[in-house]
């Protein structure tokens, strides 16, 4: 059979070339981030149906008891299109779509989950006790939304004291659609304005302490 021609030869090298440019020309970040208010969970169940206990509510490590955030939670507050993201909240609207794709794109977070620290440790869960878990200094939030109607949905979301923060690496890639000072200045302004987890804006908000490039 006769191979792939020079045409196609110089088109997959191309692309070889374009794609070991960007590979190389990466840049990741060390970023450590301090919380400025108790952090909520309410971890989806996957239906309408299932109630979870609220020690269920909130993200483990494999471990079954370091405390963790998932990554998708910082790509979200980053990305997102349909819900509270930076871009959305910052941005043009007719711009921030664009961008909030772009950075889906061309940026990762690192590990994909996020031990939550205290004192640069790792929390770890020991189950609750009246509605307190006292060492790990995580206790459950106990409130009654009103729906349709008036009628009462109660929630009971496990809810992590400061002092917490989350030690992670960013990585970007070079584009021409957003550069890093943009990238920086949307992760900061909604870590704060935004915040992680659940209850967002009231919860979960934090500042960036530290940002060694590696």
């Amino acid at each position: 059979m006769a191979g792939p021609g020079k045409a196609r030869q110089g088109k997959a090298r191309f692309f070889y070339t374009e794609r070991k440019k960007m590979m190389q020309s990466e840049k990741k970040w060390k970023i450590i981030t301090r919380g400025i208010s108790d952090i909520m969970f309410d971890r989806y169940a996957g239906d309408n149906k299932t109630d979870l206990l609220p020690e269920q509510k909130m993200y483990f490590a494999e471990d079954g008891k370091t405390l963790v955030l998932p990554s998708t939670n910082i790509m979200s507050l980053l990305s997102a299109q349909n819900t509270p993201s930076a871009p959305k909240r910052f941005l043009d609207t007719r711009k921030y779509k664009a961008v909030a794709q772009a950075i889906l794109s061309y940026v990762s977070i690192q590990p994909s989950q996020i031990p939550i620290l205290r004192k640069g440790k790792p929390i770890k869960f020991n189950g609750f006790e009246n509605d307190l878990d006292k060492q790990a200094q995580v206790y459950i939030h106990r409130t009654v939304a009103r729906l349709d109607k008036g009628i009462p949905n109660p929630k009971a979301r496990p809810t992590v004291s400061v002092p917490w923060g989350l030690e992670f690496e960013l990585i970007y890639f070079p584009n021409d659609e957003f550069n890093e000072t943009l990238l920086f200045d949307l992760l900061s302004r909604g870590l704060l304005a935004i915040g992680l987890g659940t209850f967002r804006g009231v919860y979960g908000k934090c500042v960036i302490d530290s940002k060694e490039k590696l």
